[in-house]
């Protein structure tokens, strides 16, 4: 097979949305066209997971294969982190390069930067990124738009420094930057204010995670990263195309994650408030690059793979009326929990798959996990694996392609604190481990609980009634599964 014969591949990568929030997932409360159409046109799976309640793991997983636990850097990064992703570990993105493929990142990384074995200097090229990992291409935000650097890295560098302006980043507890604007210090400065944490730096008149100082040409608007993003995808598409190269690109939106600030366009286009309105953006965009796919003759020729990192959250730090204008939206639709728990609404995601490799249209209830994304493609490849590489990653390409309407026999996931939850078949268990049962500044119930959980997904979607007392054996042998994965190399 040529280069040209060989058939485009996009991962768009969601923010904490929600397994209830685009129409085709039963939402009506935010108009999600592109989204439904996309699910119209490929096939939606209603028993898809991310490895994790929180991204960064869940980010580490979907391009290295591997579970998160195998990794113990592996939890949500500060934005001056190292790299948690060996640069020799083969990934996703390097088994497309091994095809001949052209490939790139564009959005959300939080994956860290630099080897660690010093502070990032930021106003010089960092020595490990994406392009370090198998992107040809890169142009990111370093970790999430809460935190900081605000700035965008292409490549090595920070995208638009002025050498005179130099960046100094501090995660420490009391700034170290006297003459910077911070949350306590200077509160006329807001435009949106905190409700827990997020109480550093004022940056763009919201307060962030971690101190800034310097690199104003530099910073980031936050109304302008979906459309900045956006280009920057299309800008790739495009360069691709007219390279006649195969390309591979992930796609990282970095909505609904806080702080959510549409574009102008954007605002008050659901009656939700600022967290219905970045969805309703993020779908534009994803219209946007459809659109742009189908004017160069790309969409019958691209794999389009969406998804979320882990479930959704409305109140994630800051006071955007997320809450008090939700209405009857339930964004994990008829799951329980959210973002940080062990319940399904933690890892239970959206997943649609549009493409022209598909064998079946419309719904499938597989069981599969975005850590199965390497082997999938190591497959639809024909690329041999590296060796000691991806030890989590199942080939379901016939799943993702709807010819296998079962997919895997079990997976498992991690809540915010690491804690195990393994899906096998109908059962969902939810192994005992220490911890609050809710989490207060976020309003969701964790799923922590010194008790066994056992949940039969079959009737009990939501999780409502446990029957581990029920059915010890099947306990039991919950328990010796999830050994075994743990003790697997």
């Amino acid at each position: 097979m040529s280069k040209t014969d060989r058939n485009n591949v996009i991962i768009v990568y969601a923010d904490d949305l929600g397994f209830g929030d685009l129409g085709c997932y039963g939402s009506h409360q935010i108009p999600t066209p592109n989204l439904d159409r996309l699910c119209e046109n490929g096939l939606r799976f209603t028993n898809a997971y991310a490895t994790s309640a929180v991204c960064t793991p869940s980010r580490y997983s979907i391009l290295t294969g591997r579970y998160p636990f195998r990794n113990d850097r592996a939890h949500i990064l500060p934005g001056d982190a190292g790299c948690i992703i060996d640069r020799n570990l083969d990934t996703v993105p390097r088994l497309f390069q091994r095809a001949g493929y052209h490939t790139g990142i564009v959005g959300k990384w939080h994956l860290g930067l630099g080897d660690g074995s010093r502070p990032i200097d930021w106003n010089r090229d960092i020595d490990l990124t994406p392009i370090d990992l198998g992107f040809d291409e890169s142009f990111i935000f370093p970790a999430t738009a809460d935190r900081v650097p605000c700035v965008y890295v292409e490549g090595r560098r920070v995208a638009n420094l002025d050498p005179e302006d130099p960046i100094e980043v501090s995660y420490e507890e009391e700034c170290p930057f006297a003459d910077i604007p911070t949350y306590h210090k200077n509160p006329e400065l807001l435009t949106m204010r905190s409700s827990h944490g997020h109480d550093m730096s004022i940056v763009g008149g919201i307060g962030r995670i971690g101190y800034m100082r310097g690199g104003e040409k530099a910073v980031w608007k936050d109304e302008d990263l979906a459309e900045t993003f956006l280009n920057r995808a299309l800008r790739f598409v495009r360069d691709s195309h007219e390279k006649e190269q195969p390309f591979f690109l992930y796609y990282a939106l970095h909505q609904p994650h806080v702080p959510r600030v549409p574009s102008p366009r954007f605002r008050g286009a659901t009656a939700l408030g600022p967290r219905g309105d970045v969805i309703a953006e993020l779908d534009w965009c994803v219209g946007e690059l459809l659109d742009e796919l189908e004017r160069l003759d790309l969409l019958d020729h691209t794999m389009i793979l969406f998804s979320s990192d882990n479930g959704p959250v409305l109140d994630d730090g800051y006071e955007d009326g997320a809450y008090e204008q939700n209405g009857t939206h339930r964004a994990a639709g008829p799951l329980r929990g959210g973002k940080y728990s062990k319940f399904d609404g933690g890892t239970r995601i959206p997943f649609i798959v549009s493409g022209p490799n598909l064998v079946h249209r419309g719904a499938s209830q597989a069981l599969i996990s975005q850590v199965d994304l390497y082997a999938s493609f190591a497959h639809m490849l024909g690329v041999q694996p590296e060796t000691d590489s991806a030890a989590d990653s199942e080939d379901m390409y016939t799943a993702l392609t709807g010819e296998d309407p079962v997919g895997r026999e079990e997976l498992m996931v991690e809540d915010v604190t690491c804690g195990k939850m393994i899906r096998c078949g109908n059962w969902a268990y939810l192994s005992p481990s220490e911890g609050a049962p809710f989490m207060g500044d976020v309003r969701i119930e964790t799923g922590l609980s010194m008790d066994p959980q056992l949940y039969n997904m079959d009737y009990d979607i939501g999780q409502q009634t446990n029957v581990a007392w029920d059915y010890e054996d099947v306990v039991k042998d919950m328990e010796e599964r999830i050994r075994k994965i743990l003790n697997r190399r």
